[in-house]
């Protein structure tokens, strides 16, 4: 794990349900800290659907949501923990409580259906299924998150840190710092999951490089948001972030974040493919 669980994790994490809905624990820190989605992603995601119409998987609080409706799209969102809907909704957002695979969509269909960070908790086979079935003739599907490359001097301290507090947890068993490809490896599969559904058209993969400042608090406060971070121990937390700390102090109290956004889309053939 480099410095927050890779994007796309492990196969079967879907399965992990406790996991998955453990990210309201702190829904406003999650909100404040988390960081958006580029505006290059927002506009073509927007341009490439035939209609406003947009339906948010595992929408959150509602981080990319609002970017959508900013960018002019009428959104629905889709949310399986009740505390991330509450905050979405107090901001504005529709959401219905209930994982996607389960969620009934009642005769509704959608221009574009999104999942920012998210698609990782759905079912790879059941979910671009349920999204064909939601989706208008030319409507658009687009899966899409962050890779996080925080430099080694404070990848490694987290690495270990973890290590040592949660040597259990999967992401402490994996590098501290992970190749790009790694994760671009996850995208191709999910790719080959949406052909494998037979009723879009080829899949296309996008990818948007662009940095972040962080101060020292700035970091500490986004970390406690991640994966199985959510489900640590106040003490066990407070190691990682003790040791996190040390090492962006010895940077000089912060460092420039290289983030890399992937995408994977594809358009809905046809009603009757």
């Amino acid at each position: 794990m480099p410095t927050l669980p890779p994007e796309p994790p492990p196969t079967e994490l879907h399965k992990a349900r406790p996991m998955a809905e453990s990210f309201g624990t702190d829904a406003q820190r999650y909100d404040r800290a988390r960081p958006g989605y580029p505006e290059a992603l927002v506009t073509r995601i927007v341009t490439g659907s035939p209609g406003p119409d947009l339906l948010d998987v595992g929408c959150g609080t509602g981080i990319a949501a609002r970017q959508f409706q900013a960018a002019g799209c009428e959104v629905l969102g889709v949310e399986p923990d009740s505390r991330m809907a509450d905050f979405a909704r107090a901001r504005g957002l529709r959401v219905e409580v209930a994982t996607f695979e389960a969620w009934e969509p009642a005769g509704r269909t959608f221009d574009a259906v999104t999942a920012a960070q998210s698609w990782h908790w759905i079912d790879p086979v059941a979910g671009p299924r349920k999204a064909a079935e939601v989706l208008r003739p030319h409507g658009r599907f687009a899966i899409f998150g962050h890779v996080f490359e925080p430099p080694a001097e404070v990848a490694q301290p987290f690495a270990a840190a973890l290590r040592e507090a949660a040597p259990d947890l999967p992401f402490a068993k994996l590098p501290a710092r992970p190749a790009l490809d790694m994760y671009q490896a996850g995208y191709a599969k999910i790719a080959d999951t949406i052909r494998e559904a037979g009723q879009f058209a080829e899949p296309e993969q996008w990818r948007f490089d662009w940095e972040q400042a962080y101060t020292r608090d700035e970091w500490l406060a986004l970390l406690p948001t991640t994966g199985g971070l959510t489900r640590l121990p106040p003490d066990k937390m407070a190691g990682i972030l003790d040791a996190v700390g040390a090492a962006i102090d010895e940077l000089g109290g912060g460092f420039t974040m290289r983030y890399t956004t992937l995408a994977v889309s594809a358009v809905r053939t046809s009603a009757t493919s």
